[in-house]
């Protein structure tokens, strides 16, 4: 292995683990530990991302999982922090509770929740979980959070947790929750939108004064990111790739002044308007010029890559690589998935 992580240990690498049958899932989660990954995630987009990795962590004895993420607003914090306890048994310790706060459009108007303040929410979540796995097998004291509220007084004792102390990731795209994470958190997960240059610049500044303040450690943490990678010997076809998942975000008024802050507000706006006038973003594709898509999307053959991502270690403990999926057919996922799984085959040896 070449090369340290961001607190001078060695570099590594997790991967994200999709919803498939389950000897599909074990096996991929076999195959990511004998080849040395540090962890798998499940994400959350419609159902619940607890349910893959008790497929993961049954098939493993090493692999670390976690949810990357779990989506705050869709669930109540007892679940949450149950969900938790029961997979920190079932893999023995090994669970990362990775929580996100998603955008309104989604928390709101697909989950069906309040319209939370996301940082305060996710501060509520992430005190009130603690309090839970803590104290849930001894009595649990009534909690009052701003916006969490429950006395406890119905529930029975539960059996001893694995750990009283799960890490909790909190996942952040702009300052205010990598700050967050950085205050409170055990670690902060890192937006696949995080160009090479947010990271750098402007995440990991925010994270280290964060850090500071709350009188922490760089080592009290751990950083992961999620770079967005399409490796491809055809360098104009991985940018082309690429532009369907930069045009989706886009398209999303939340992240205007996300892309603002990297010089394609314009751009944005006109994705914007494709949204809203055709009711998707099939034409907001167009609207995306190359170097947009290369802000964002590591592209080129391998060596390329790794030169593109290659700052991201100053900052990250650990890598989660993922594809430009959106809109790409089965086969074109497999074939940026291999390519991917090839980069870190031959990174970790």
């Amino acid at each position: 292995m070449t090369g340290k992580n961001a607190i001078g240990g060695d570099r590594k690498f997790w991967g994200v683990l999709p919803v498939m049958e389950a000897d599909a899932m074990m096996g991929i989660a076999q195959q990511a530990e004998g080849a040395g990954y540090e962890g798998l995630f499940a994400i959350q987009v419609y159902g619940p991302p607890f349910v893959p990795l008790a497929v993961a962590a049954a098939a493993t004895k090493r692999l670390r999982i976690a949810t990357g993420i779990a989506i705050a607003a869709a669930r109540s914090p007892f679940e949450t922090a149950m969900a938790a306890i029961d997979l920190d048994r079932i893999s023995g310790g090994r669970f990362t509770l990775g929580l996100g706060s998603s955008i309104s459009a989604w928390t709101t108007g697909v989950f069906g929740a309040p319209d939370y303040k996301p940082v305060t929410h996710l501060r509520d979540t992430v005190n009130a979980v603690r309090h839970i796995i803590k104290g849930a097998h001894k009595g649990l004291e009534p909690y009052e959070g701003d916006y969490y509220s429950a006395d406890f007084k119905a529930l029975k004792r539960t059996a001893p947790p694995v750990r009283e102390e799960i890490p909790i990731w909190i996942a952040a795209l702009r300052e205010k929750l990598a700050r967050t994470g950085a205050e409170i958190g055990d670690g902060v997960i890192g937006h696949p939108m995080w160009s090479v240059e947010w990271t750098t610049d402007e995440m990991n500044p925010a994270i280290l004064n964060s850090l500071q303040t709350a009188g922490r450690a760089r080592s009290d943490i751990e950083v992961n990111v999620w770079p967005w990678i399409a490796i491809n010997k055809d360098r104009a076809q991985a940018i082309n790739d690429g532009r369907a998942t930069v045009a989706f975000y886009a398209s999303m008024p939340q992240y205007e002044s996300f892309f603002a802050a990297h010089g394609f507000a314009k751009e944005a706006r006109a994705c914007q308007a494709c949204l809203a006038e055709d009711g998707h973003t099939d034409g907001a594709v167009d609207k995306v010029p190359d170097e947009m898509v290369t802000a964002f999307v590591a592209v080129g053959d391998m060596d390329a890559v790794l030169e593109k991502i290659e700052p991201l270690w100053g900052v990250a403990d650990s890598l989660c690589p993922t594809p430009p999926l959106w809109s790409l057919t089965p086969d074109k996922v497999q074939f940026y998935v291999a390519g991917i799984g090839a980069m870190i085959a031959q990174q970790l040896r």
